[in-house]
């Protein structure tokens, strides 16, 4: 792998990793403060991992891989835990696990196949912080968040997101198996 294994861009993906369990405690404990305050942190480190790559000279194979690995175990863990408690519908769920689970083994098979390690695309980063909105307006005992469908509205809209990304990543695996079979790339 290139790069420094061990270095702040990672050490943020794998604090986000061991986050989830400590959020999930706290929310489902009832201290919303603590739960809250954990899940800024996680949306934060995402937000700062890839800045602080880039910003330090610091981009590694390993990066690469933990960063979207942080993001697909935040994401389901939570989504799991909201659907358990009857705040998320099971539809968006099996949506939402389903298409990662397809990049995720799209992106090993082009890194296994074709020695081609993908990174994220902005579309992905986008849908990753629709959900993250949705997910903050579910755990922020807000006025506005309880008075109007804020839930609903970037679920809907993470949704969206989530399928252009979805299809964006297999144009992306599509054109990597092309090229790497013999065919031109489109």
């Amino acid at each position: 792998m290139e790069g420094h294994i061990v270095n702040l861009p990672n050490f943020l993906s794998v604090l986000r990793i061991f986050l989830i369990p400590w959020f999930l405690y706290y929310y489902h404990a009832g201290n919303l403060t603590v739960a809250m305050i954990l899940m800024v942190v996680a949306v934060l480190s995402d937000w700062f991992d890839g800045r602080a790559a880039r910003w330090t000279n610091e981009v590694s194979e390993m990066g690469k891989i933990l960063d979207p690995l942080a993001d697909k175990l935040c994401l389901a863990s939570a989504a799991l835990y909201f659907l358990w408690i009857g705040k998320l519908p099971l539809w968006f769920v099996l949506f939402t696990i389903l298409r990662d689970v397809l990049i995720f083994s799209g992106a090993a098979y082009i890194r296994y196949r074709h020695s081609v390690l993908t990174t994220s695309l902005w579309p992905g980063k986008w849908a990753v912080g629709f959900v993250s909105m949705m997910f903050i307006s579910m755990v922020w005992p807000h006025p506005l968040f309880e008075r109007y469908p804020v839930q609903e509205f970037f679920m809907y809209l993470s949704v969206l997101m989530l399928s252009y990304s979805f299809a964006e990543y297999c144009v992306r695996f599509y054109r990597i198996q092309k090229a790497g079979s013999g065919g031109s790339a489109l």
